[in-house]
C-alpha cells in the first residue's frame, strides 16, 4: 500500500502538476454530486432549470478531464514552475466558476450568455465572461503557446 501513495521514484509529481490533478479529482467530485441536482430539476423537487443543471454537471466532468489533460501535458511545456503555476491557477479558476456560476444560474432561469438589460441575466453574464470565458480562453491559448519552443 505505501508504494502506492507515493509518486513514481522515476518522476516526482512537480507542484502544479499535483494542484491541477486535485483540482480535478476535486471537481469531478462536485460535478458527480451535480448529478444529484440534475435528478432532482427533472423530477420538479428542486425549482431549478433541467438544462442549466445538466450543463454545470457535464462542466465540472469536462472541465475536471480538461485538467488532467493539463496535468499531464506540463512537464512538455515550455514553461517553469512559476509558469506552470499560472496556467494552473487560471483553469482551475475557469473551470471552477463554470461548474458554479452555471449551478446558480440554473436555479435563477436566467441564460447570461448576452446582455438583455434584466440585472439577474446581466449578472450571470458578466460572472461567466469574467470568470469563465476570459480565463479559459487565456488559458488555452497559453497551453497551445506552451508546447513551442524549449523550456
Amino acid at each position: 500500500m505505501h508504494a502506492m501513495t507515493e509518486p513514481s521514484p522515476t518522476r516526482a509529481a512537480l507542484p502544479a502538476e499535483r494542484l491541477l490533478a486535485l483540482a480535478a479529482a476535486w471537481l469531478i467530485g462536485l460535478g458527480l454530486v451535480t448529478g444529484g441536482l440534475v435528478s432532482a430539476a427533472m423530477g420538479k423537487q428542486v425549482g431549478a432549470e433541467v438544462h442549466a443543471a445538466l450543463a454545470s454537471h457535464l462542466n465540472a466532468l469536462l472541465g475536471g478531464l480538461w485538467m488532467l489533460g493539463v496535468a499531464y501535458t506540463l512537464p512538455m511545456l515550455r514553461y517553469g514552475a512559476i509558469g506552470q503555476r499560472r496556467l494552473a491557477w487560471t483553469l482551475i479558476v475557469a473551470n471552477f466558476a463554470n461548474w458554479l456560476v452555471t449551478a446558480i444560474k440554473a436555479f435563477l432561469h436566467v441564460a447570461g450568455v448576452g446582455l438583455t438589460g434584466q440585472p439577474t441575466n446581466d449578472a450571470v453574464f458578466v460572472a461567466l465572461t469574467a470568470l469563465v470565458v476570459i480565463p479559459a480562453l487565456a488559458g488555452a491559448a497559453a497551453w497551445i503557446y506552451g508546447f513551442g519552443g524549449r523550456r
